[in-house]
């Protein structure tokens, strides 16, 4: 049973520092790198929010966040405690400026990369919990494939106090397992 590993967005922008930095964002980089290491996968995929100037998520156009993750900037880069050498795969998602792309699946060829290499086991780790984490870990579910989140491996933003939590419970109660 082909595994991959999932990381989702652990990129400068979203650590201490960045433009939209996940707290304690930081601190997952030792739990990727145990999980990069431990040779468990057969596939290592990162993440990366890659959006346009103008995305629609952006304060500026009406959106919610602050401008990050733009494509090409240091702050769209993934986190220099990733060992870059060690993905196979990198996935560029959020580049439709009128899509939020939270999810890893959405508007990229994912899905078909990791039905090609016969992946059916997925394991997810990365920023934040409570949105792009969840919304890959839901979609990938509803692709078909089985999920864990290593909750080790992740942090939220937690707008709202509890997020990260209730985004966990839901991922439990939509049947992916939460290491």
């Amino acid at each position: 049973m082909p595994r991959a590993l999932i990381i989702v967005d652990f990129q400068n922008d979203f650590t201490p520092g960045g433009a939209l930095p996940v707290p304690h964002g930081d601190e997952i980089a030792a739990r990727i790198g145990q999980l990069v290491d431990g040779g468990g996968f057969d596939l290592v995929v990162a993440t990366r929010d890659w959006h346009p100037p103008d995305h629609s998520s952006f304060a500026a156009q009406g959106g919610p966040w602050p401008v990050h993750c733009v494509a090409g900037m240091p702050g769209a880069q993934l986190h220099p405690a990733l060992a870059t050498a060690q993905v196979d795969l990198i996935v560029d998602k959020g580049r439709d400026r009128t899509a939020p792309g939270y999810s890893a699946f959405e508007g990229t060829a994912l899905g078909g990369q990791l039905a090609d290499r016969g992946i059916d086991e997925l394991t997810i780790c990365g920023l934040a919990t409570d949105y792009c984490v969840r919304s890959t870990a839901l979609d990938a579910l509803r692709l078909g494939f089985r999920v864990s989140v290593d909750s080790a491996g992740v942090r939220g933003v937690d707008v709202h106090p509890g997020d990260s939590e209730r985004a966990l419970a839901e991922l439990r109660e939509s049947g992916v397992t939460v290491d």
